[in-house]
């Protein structure tokens, strides 16, 4: 960024307008770059972060210390933490990002009219993309090379909670948008942790074209409420599975158990189980002994509890909850039709989930749930913008409109239509 934030004692206004405005400059510079500069710029990017590995294990130290201080609970320093294996991580993604057909500039559905004139559609960058996200500094690198990629420009703002990773993660950022010939200001990471700074940022319409929230629901409905800039977001992840009455044993033992405890501080997490109750009791006994084995407290309906006894009982609002946690709430349904039911009142439309040998009861379940993600015999840990091939992810998109479920390239990309003729004239 040319103007720095502590040089200006953090008038946050003032900074905010600097960090924009260099921002719409860097935005028409990307949309000229061409893919070898943003290829060239994202390898450097990963080759940068995979020498500064040291650097940033200590830097996300400070971070941790700070957070175990502050009594931040094990998810939320899982969400924090960066190791070898996910810095290494946040590289190859970079170069998985590289890799992927660049959809900028791309021509589609071009066709002759009847007046002789050539109609089609153009892909083309958003602009200038306001990230605003918490603990996790992993999205710093996966968001700087999805914008980089798509051709925009990002303003980038983390939580107070990863301050010194993510300028750690900047600096390598930087170097590697040097190397290719691209500008400093096509990633910015807000250096200040006043939240004036997130007030200011999703407000800037004369500066910023999308704005995507990543964190919990506090912070993604206060940018729902406050925003002056579109918006592309989830509010939480409330992911069922439903065990079907025609579903394999095994095969929904193994789906079920990987979908919650793989990794708990995750919005693909299963948090609600629903089970058929014609086969409650062939599979839950097995189920409940995995879970217990791994140390999730189980929440149960009336129904649950009678077949396995000594598990807690669920609450109404349990239907409702994104735990993030070693929890799971448990809930025997009389069929299908129940199953669905339950997730159109408590789901979050994030990922839904049915096991089941029914090419019919499959096909419903595809047809009428209404999620950004909806699976067959799969784990709901598998809707990731990674595992769906997209290189990476800058969020989950949960609403209808522009994007929707794991938001990569082609989300962060807008459609313009072009027309082509030699002289022609409306008659």
């Amino acid at each position: 960024m040319s103007v720095k934030a502590e040089n200006m004692q953090f008038d946050i206004p003032e900074y905010m307008q600097s960090v924009g405005e260099h921002a719409r400059v860097a935005a028409r510079a990307m949309g000229r770059a061409d893919s070898g500069m943003k290829d060239d710029a994202l390898t450097a990017i990963a080759a940068a972060i995979e020498a500064a590995a040291g650097t940033l294990k200590s830097e996300n130290e400070k971070d941790l210390a700070a957070g175990r201080q502050h009594g931040l609970d094990a998810a939320l320093l899982d969400r924090l933490e960066l190791n070898d294996a996910r810095i290494a991580a946040m590289a190859e993604g970079l170069r998985e990002i590289a890799l992927l057909p660049d959809p900028v500039g791309s021509i589609s559905d071009m066709n002759y009219r009847p007046s002789g004139i050539q109609v089609g559609r153009m892909r083309v960058p958003l602009g200038v993309i306001g990230i605003i996200y918490e603990s996790r500094p992993n999205v710093t690198a996966d968001a700087a090379g999805l914008c980089l990629k798509s051709g925009n420009a990002a303003i980038l703002r983390g939580g107070s909670e990863a301050i010194h990773s993510n300028q750690a993660i900047s600096k390598c950022i930087h170097q590697g948008l040097a190397e290719a010939g691209l500008p400093a200001d096509a990633v910015q990471v807000i250096e200040t942790t006043d939240r004036a700074a997130v007030g200011e940022l999703i407000r800037m319409k004369n500066y910023v074209d999308v704005i995507v929230p990543r964190g919990g629901k506090g912070l993604i409905e206060r940018i729902s409420a406050e925003a002056q800039v579109p918006v592309i977001k989830h509010l939480h992840g409330v992911c069922h599975t439903y065990i079907d009455d025609q579903a394999d044993i095994d095969k929904a033992i193994r789906v079920a158990v990987n979908a919650k405890t793989q990794r708990y501080g995750t919005c693909n997490t299963m948090e609600t189980l629903l089970v058929s109750r014609a086969i409650a009791g062939k599979v839950l006994p097995p189920l409940a002994e995995k879970y217990q084995q791994a140390g999730v407290e189980l929440r149960g309906c009336e129904a649950s509890r009678e077949i396995l006894s000594g598990i807690n009982e669920a609450t109404e609002a349990d239907w409702d909850e994104e735990y993030l946690a070693p929890i799971l709430a448990i809930r025997i349904v009389d069929d299908l039709d129940a199953a669905m039911d339950h997730i159109a009142a408590h789901g979050s439309n994030h990922t839904d989930v049915i096991v089941t040998e029914s090419l019919g009861n499959a096909q419903r379940f595809l047809h009428e749930v209404d999620s950004s993600s909806v699976m067959v015999n799969a784990s709901s840990r598998f809707a990731d913008g990674f595992e769906y091939g997209l290189g990476a992810e800058i969020g989950i998109s949960t609403d209808k409109l522009h994007a929707r479920g794991p938001v990569g390239l082609e989300g962060l990309t807008s459609l313009k239509y072009i027309v082509i003729g030699d002289g022609h004239i409306r008659e």
